[in-house]
């Protein structure tokens, strides 16, 4: 597949508003960006710039006003809810800032639920989640619930979470945000690894430079619209 000439990820004329009263207030206009299959992107911004709602709209979490989201060949702006719902099964994993993890399951039976919605046999999902958090370096914490994991280990957990079906994208919506600055570094150098050794493909908003500075691309929002990054010190460096 030549990916410079066939993006996995198409977006063209994006816009995206919300009613807030009797106001129409714009998040994103004109949005026009593509993605290649196994890029690490970081999509960065000030708070308000509308990072999230364009993450979102990537996921096919919320629809858009205007505009097309090809991925994977599929116009996932012309899926209805319920195709979209299906869609978002099968091709998208997610990494939240507060792990969303299930504290009453242990780390196996965390990333083993997306593959309750597969026609897999308990014994295969649990071999996929074996796999999974082998993948993070957790084989040996399977059996922990998360009170009993660091948040570093929580955060790996649900990334074998989102890579145990094999999505087509990974979106993280600041993955570190809630990490010390060490654990943030391995979560950081997991994420490199499943795009650069495993060909995933990443989407990650975050506020941090030092976390965007590991990803391979970075794009930048302001008040709605992708414009030029600016000017980034690193004097503070993982």
């Amino acid at each position: 597949m030549n990916r410079e000439s066939s993006p996995l990820v198409q977006i063209k004329d994006l816009n995206k508003s919300y009613r807030r009263g009797s106001q129409i207030i714009p998040v994103l206009e004109n949005i026009v960006l593509d993605i290649n299959e196994g890029d690490f992107l970081a999509l960065m911004g000030p708070s308000g710039s509308g990072k999230s709602t364009l993450l979102n709209l990537i996921a096919g979490l919320d629809q858009v006003d205007g505009g097309t989201i090809k991925i994977g060949g599929v116009e996932i702006t012309s899926l209805s809810e319920s195709e979209l719902a299906e869609w978002r099964a099968g091709n998208v994993g997610f990494i939240f800032q507060f792990y969303n993890l299930i504290p009453v399951l242990t780390a196996l039976e965390n990333v083993e639920l997306p593959l309750l919605l597969t026609g897999l046999t308990r014994k295969e999902r649990q071999e996929h989640a074996a796999l999974a958090l082998e993948l993070v370096s957790l084989h040996d914490r399977m059996d922990h619930y998360p009170r009993q994991l660091s948040g570093g280990q929580q955060q790996r957990v649900a990334i074998a979470r989102a890579v145990v079906t094999d999505p087509t994208i990974l979106v993280a919506d600041e993955p570190t945000g809630d990490l010390d600055r060490t654990s943030a570094e391995e979560v950081l150098q997991l994420m490199d690894r499943l795009s650069g050794d495993l060909g995933k493909t990443i989407i990650m908003v975050t506020h941090d430079p030092r976390a965007a500075q590991k990803a391979r691309t970075m794009r930048y929002l302001d008040k709605g619209v992708l414009a030029d990054a600016p000017e980034i010190s690193f004097t503070e460096r993982f």
